[in-house]
């Protein structure tokens, strides 16, 4: 059966509500970079939610609405403390916006706070869809093909069973056809080779899993792939635990900064080579842009009640407004619908039963 959702028609209006304390910087990033994204998206509205002396520059600005906030996750906060102590904090107070406390509710939200502590935050305050047992943090990174691979889980589950990896495998198949356009992207499984043979016994029943699934037409999977299949282009969508999945997009992130400090090196050793910079600078800016992480800031929190979306701490306010633009994009193309759609379709089809947790192993993935 093929999932088209040509009946999910995107939203006219999006309400996207922003944990504006969040992260590195807090407000000196994030209301710059609310401003830059309400200029561009006119049919998009804002929750601001922070301090009310964070918020006072805000006050005024069409189609924003503040939320104050008396407490801030700080970056080294345990998930104890986000969850039980600072139950004011402007990323909890902006999840609760999902679920409308005094309102509208909001469709996204935003925040670059701590990941270990998001996530907690917002599985507590949403819970999970019927069929998920764990949420899983998606993301983009850049492939040859002048495009993009979705990658997941990134870091919010460092032990996944093959029933698990089915579920990632849906969840992320759900948000690339809501913000790519593609009807059935296709899935890779990350493992140490391409034959089904290889790979732990998980690995193997996961492959197991993903293949029933393709063949009664619920996932398109291509089978198993590489780490270099990431970057090839190879599939649309690579699944994996978070262990692995945050080893390779830190793996990824440090040799992207490796390359462009040695670029700079060698086109500042000589003279001559100073000139060749010159030269080549067109070229230069043009390969910075595609491998410029800010361009793809913004992971979604996949499987919750509600969607979450995560910045990097350290984002700029280019880099928080792309996140702002990720999450808005997700939103409009009801994503929460879609997954929900094919998670029923999928694990009803395969009669997958949720799986028990066992401890919780999420990690603070910066």
């Amino acid at each position: 059966m093929s999932l088209t959702h040509s009946s999910l028609t995107p939203l006219p209006r999006v309400r996207v509500a922003v944990d504006c304390m969040g992260g590195d910087h807090g407000p000196a990033v994030t209301l710059p970079a609310c401003q830059a994204f309400l200029a561009k998206h006119p049919d998009a509205e804002l929750v601001l939610v922070g301090t009310p002396e964070a918020l006072a520059q805000a006050a005024g600005w069409a189609r924003v609405t503040c939320v104050h906030a008396s407490e801030t996750v700080l970056m080294d906060d345990t998930v104890e403390v986000a969850l039980r102590r600072k139950r004011d904090s402007s990323m909890r107070v902006a999840i609760n916006q999902l679920k409308a406390p005094q309102g509208e509710p909001a469709h996204v939200c935003v925040s670059a706070g701590n990941t270990g502590a998001l996530m907690a935050v917002a599985r507590y305050v949403l819970k999970t869809l019927d069929g998920i047992d764990r949420p899983a943090i998606a993301t983009v990174m850049p492939n040859r093909l002048d495009g993009f691979t979705t990658v997941l889980d990134l870091g919010a589950n460092v032990d996944c069973s093959a029933e698990h990896l089915l579920q990632f495998a849906v969840m992320g198949s759900a948000l690339v056809a809501a913000v790519s356009g593609k009807a059935e992207p296709s899935v890779g499984l990350l493992n140490i080779g391409e034959e089904v043979i290889k790979g732990s016994d998980t690995i193997k029943r996961a492959g197991e899993l993903l293949r029933e699934a393709a063949a009664q037409g619920h996932l398109n999977f291509h089978g198993n792939v590489e780490g270099d299949d990431i970057f090839k282009g190879t599939t649309d969508i690579v699944v994996c635990d978070g262990f692995v999945g945050n080893v390779a997009l830190k793996t990824a992130e440090g040799l992207a900064s490796m390359l462009g400090d040695m670029i700079r090196q060698e086109f500042t050793r000589t003279p001559f080579a100073k000139f060749a910079a010159l030269v080549a600078l067109p070229v230069l800016r043009h390969f910075k842009t595609r491998v410029d992480p800010r361009r793809l800031n913004g992971a979604a929190l996949l499987g919750l009640r509600g969607l979450v979306f995560k910045s990097h701490g350290s984002a700029d306010a280019f880099g928080f407004e792309q996140a702002l633009t990720r999450a808005y994009d997700a939103a409009r193309n009801r994503l929460l619908d879609r997954v929900h759609d094919r998670i029923l379709d999928t694990l009803q089809a395969l009669n997958a039963q949720p799986v028990a947790d066992g401890p919780d192993d999420t990690v603070q993935a910066a």
